[in-house]
């Protein structure tokens, strides 16, 4: 995976970061990652670890995220297409 997420989704303390990644033949594909802040004092952490009362949270940023791949995958076959 690249350094850095090109696209973030934040619900509360729980989020998905996406990542976009090429092949050597030069297609792209997406990988995800998971994460919940949470604070201890007045230090904030990062775990991906999710409780009971997170999973439907995390359910959710799971949908928003495969949607906005599909959106972007759908957007760069079209735009292949139209250069053709």
């Amino acid at each position: 995976m690249s350094n850095q997420p090109i696209h973030r989704i934040r619900i509360g303390t729980s989020s998905v970061a996406i990542f976009e990644n090429k092949t050597d033949d030069n297609k792209t594909f997406y990988n995800t990652q998971f994460d919940r802040s949470y604070r201890t004092g007045d230090e904030w952490k990062h775990t991906r670890s999710f409780g009971k009362d997170d999973l439907l949270v995390v359910a959710k940023l799971a949908d928003q995220a495969h949607s906005w791949i599909t959106e972007k995958l759908q957007s760069a076959s079209q735009q292949t297409q139209e250069a053709a």
